[in-house]
């Protein structure tokens, strides 16, 4: 996400932070660099005018023009007002106190709104809630269906429409739908209702007209714009209009992942006034986050996302696993098994890319070594460890010539492959060692692995 924009500041970044002094005339010029940059990244006119005008303001000051560092002070200027048009500072969703919570999910069609549905519903299930899908799109054939089949895979419980529809002999309207699903949600315990209402190619009134029938019928406590990421200023002229008819809450950023530019996300905020809340980074169920607009100004920036990384780490590995490597690890006895099985929880934790991205100074090296994330490297390490008896994935001591001959063989490598792994493991099993010895970095009480 946002590579072009990143490239670009980091470029500019990296020339002002080599200034030993600075002066108004290379402010300027830098701000006209940076101008440029976030306008080929789709990023609202009035958006990167106000954006500029306040960096100027700051930096051509006399506590950064005399200060010993100016060019790290006009970067931290530059990171805190990205920081700024991304939202400032984070926006959870506000359940308030009294359940069931409803949240309306609303957007034009494609924007991918029923799966986002299942996905904030997973993810609201994770933190503790008891969340009821409600599908309330009778216009598009499949996703009643698709919804159906999303809760199923995520173990949430889905009001059945197609029941009503059967006592009624008819299509129950979306607001028959809504108004069940509340009752039914009272009565069985449900905590959250999240609805997936019906969208439209475009912004029409008999579309609005429904929405605002559900909002009365419903009383949200929040409703969430699904937008495009990869649409850019249409999605956020789509959200905008959204707001003005029926009040939108906060905005889910979609297909981020796939977003070089970057637009949308730095120009939502500021043109509807509404925070983004969460992120989609990925097709896969699990692939959604919450949004912070301090890490993803990092990101922008180059600098990474260490927090959010950490925060993956700690879901896939957990408090006993970590500890249990730990106690391995000050025992010498981290195995090919226990390296097989942190490789199957990198991949939990999304695609190597993406994780690599939020290493602080990847982007940087990558650039230099030329070298690309390997998502087919890690299936051939796992086929080379399964290949091996359980003997010698617990000594890798005994694999001698023949043995690896027989490991390639057996998983469709080379030998040559096979040494490269063994490498590879004692490497990280001596850098492994060496953090048992100075313990484990611990954040909120919980072991974390670095891999």
């Amino acid at each position: 996400m946002f590579d072009g924009l990143s490239d670009r500041l980091s470029v500019i970044i990296k020339k002002m932070r080599g200034q030993g002094s600075m002066s108004e005339a290379n402010i300027h010029e830098a701000l006209k660099d940076v101008r440029m940059a976030l306008l080929e990244a789709d990023v609202n006119f009035a958006v990167v005018k106000d954006f500029t005008e306040r960096v100027k303001a700051k930096a051509v000051g006399k506590e950064v023009l005399e200060s010993l560092t100016p060019g790290q002070q006009f970067v931290k200027i530059v990171s805190d007002e990205l920081v700024e048009i991304l939202g400032g500072s984070s926006s959870g969703i506000e359940f308030g106190t009294k359940p069931p919570v409803p949240i309306m999910l609303v957007g034009l069609q494609g924007s991918g709104k029923t799966t986002t549905a299942a996905k904030l519903a997973r993810h609201i299930k994770s933190k503790g809630r008891n969340p009821y899908l409600v599908p309330a799109d009778i216009y598009r054939p499949a996703a009643m269906l698709q919804l159906k089949r999303l809760a199923q895979d995520i173990h949430v419980d889905i009001f059945d429409a197609d029941s009503m529809g059967a006592d009624l002999k008819s299509v129950p309207k979306p607001q028959d739908i809504c108004q069940e699903a509340l009752r039914i949600a009272g009565i069985k315990g449900y905590d959250t209702l999240l609805v997936d209402t019906a969208g439209r190619l475009h912004i029409d009134n008999e579309l609005m007209d429904e929405l605002k029938e559900l909002k009365g019928i419903l009383n949200p406590k929040e409703i969430l714009f699904v937008a495009d990421s990869m649409t850019g200023q249409d999605a956020v002229n789509t959200a905008k209009g959204f707001n003005e008819a029926i009040g939108i809450t906060g905005i889910i950023l979609t297909k981020l992942d796939g977003d070089t530019r970057g637009g949308a996300a730095l120009s939502i905020k500021s043109v509807t006034g509404k925070p983004i809340k969460f992120i989609g980074v990925g097709e896969k169920i699990d692939a959604i986050e919450p949004f912070y607009p301090d890490r993803m100004a990092s990101r922008i920036l180059g600098m990474g996302d260490v927090l959010t990384l950490i925060e993956k780490a700690q879901e896939v590995v957990g408090e006993k696993k970590a500890k249990a490597l730990e106690k391995k690890l000050r025992k010498d006895a981290f195995t090919l098994e226990d390296f097989k099985e942190q490789l199957g929880q990198i991949k939990k934790m999304g695609s190597l890319e993406n994780i690599l991205a939020m290493v602080p100074g990847f982007k940087e090296m990558q650039k230099k070594t030329g070298a690309m994330p390997d998502e087919k490297g890690l299936a051939k390490v796992e086929a080379i460890i399964n290949s091996m008896t359980n003997v010698e994935r617990l000594n890798h001591i005994i694999l001698n010539a023949s043995r690896r001959q027989r490991i390639a063989k057996g998983s469709g490598t080379s030998v040559q492959d096979v040494n490269k792994l063994i490498k590879q493991y004692v490497q990280t099993r001596e850098l492994m060692k060496k953090f048992a010895k100075g313990g484990l970095p611990r954040m909120g009480g919980r072991g974390f692995l670095p891999f």
